[in-house]
């Protein structure tokens, strides 16, 4: 066996720029499989470990994975908002624990700007059960929902009402430190005149990187995103009426809605009840839903997405061996003579076809490991990047046993259709391999 093995080496060596194509076409299929197949585990890992020890996220009704999307991926946005008042409400619900209220709309050079309390970031947890952590600075300190009341007056405000703290993303990419000024805009930023220019924030905390859409997030509190909307209406500024910085803090800067709330449960076999009676709730419309249903619900929606960029994967693989078999092929007629002399001295049909089906094998398996080692690279040199620019994470860690399914299904395929070419060397005869036609 090992001498065939050299055999069948060192014939492929002398026709190595032929086969180093076909090695590389091999490879770049492989690179394309199995790096499809690791973005979308990557994905779904990362979605699923976005939001954990959240029971529920309520707000106003409109299709579950929409919610979703826009209040833990910040996707999209809302059809409507819940008023403040039905969010206290949510905060008296029997088995209610905690309420964290978010408001969404502005935006800064790209990055979504998240308004909520201090429990925000008490309570938000992710992966495993984690909670956020500060790599610098300090989170503010809004009272939570079950402190804050508009019927007794304001509730008291931050410290630093102006205080802003950054994702991991958001500090990394715009090379922001403590102290920094930062300007808001309205919307997504796409008139300069919708600047918040008159309020700028000082960063006060740089939150650690937790791989999820809070690294590409800014965090103010609700008082500030009051306050920077009290000379604003329908989203645009009053004409001719400005509150100036000092002025917006002695304002009533009650919250008057909210894009959505997480809710935790003291139990959680209370969850059902609660939804329903959220769902149920008699001053407006709310809408409760089950994270981890939701995302369930998300997979179906991309799973016609995910079938399509895998079946254009394998049709990729199968040109690659389908260029194998032709390569070999194609060679065959040039080594007829190779061949006839093998068997002229005592080689038979069965041992030329062993020969070709091991040289099969070897391009395969070299053009599966390159891919690999291809994939492995650049997950590793361009994670980082894409973590950055998409916000996604991407291990770089060994294949998991799906992937080496994977890959021993494409060496199996390649070697199977390089048996194609040994079989039609086991036809050729010694008298045709002596008389070759030209």
């Amino acid at each position: 066996m090992k001498a065939l093995i050299r055999l069948a080496a060192q014939s492929a060596w002398n026709r190595r720029f032929v086969l180093s194509l076909v090695v590389l076409s091999i490879a770049l299929s492989t690179l394309l499989l199995l790096g499809i197949a690791r973005l979308r585990d990557d994905v779904r890992k990362n979605f699923a470990q976005s939001v954990s020890g959240t029971d529920l996220i309520v707000g106003a009704r409109t299709g579950s994975v929409q919610l979703l999307l826009y209040s833990v991926f910040r996707i999209g946005g809302a059809t409507n908002n819940i008023q403040w008042s039905s969010v206290q409400s949510l905060a008296r619900l029997p088995g209610v624990e905690w309420v964290v209220p978010i408001s969404l709309g502005d935006s800064h050079r790209g990055f979504p700007v998240v308004a909520t309390t201090g429990d925000y970031f008490r309570r938000f947890r992710y992966g495993e059960a984690q909670p956020l952590a500060l790599a610098e600075g300090r989170a503010f300190d809004e009272a939570p929902v079950n402190e804050s009341s508009s019927q007794n007056g304001p509730p008291g405000l931050p410290t630093d009402l102006f205080g802003v703290v950054l994702g991991a993303d958001v500090a990394a990419s715009l090379d922001y430190r403590i102290g920094d000024k930062v300007v808001l805009s309205h919307g997504d930023g796409a008139l300069a005149a919708n600047d918040h220019a008159d309020k700028p924030f000082r960063v006060i905390g740089v939150l650690k990187r937790t791989g999820t859409p809070v690294d590409r997030s800014l965090h103010i509190s609700l008082a500030a995103m009051e306050a920077i909307h009290l000379d604003w209406v329908a989203g645009a500024p009053i004409p001719g009426q400005a509150v100036s910085l000092d002025a917006s803090s002695g304002q009533d800067l009650t919250p008057h809605q909210v894009t959505a709330a997480l809710v935790g449960l003291k139990r959680r076999t209370a969850v059902f009840s609660t939804q329903r009676r959220i769902n149920d709730f008699a001053a407006e419309p709310l809408m409760a839903i089950l994270p981890g249903v939701a995302l369930d619900e998300l997979w179906d929606v991309v799973a016609l997405g995910e079938r399509s960029l895998t079946l254009m994967s394998a049709l990729v693989a199968a040109v690659s061996l389908c260029g194998l078999v032709a390569v070999i092929l194609a060679g065959l007629n040039e080594r007829r003579r190779e061949l006839a002399i093998l068997r002229a001295v005592g080689a038979n049909p069965a041992r030329l076809f062993s020969l070709l089906a091991v040289e099969g094998m070897l391009v395969t398996v070299c053009g599966v490991v390159l891919g690999a080692a291809l994939c492995l690279l650049l997950i590793a040199g361009l994670g980082p990047w894409v973590q950055l620019r998409f916000g996604i994470g991407l291990s770089a860690g060994l294949p998991s046993a799906a992937e080496w399914q994977l890959l021993g299904v494409v060496t199996a395929l390649g070697w199977a259709a390089s048996l194609l070419p040994g079989l039609r060397a086991y036809a050729l005869s010694l008298s045709d391999g002596l008389s070759p036609k030209v």
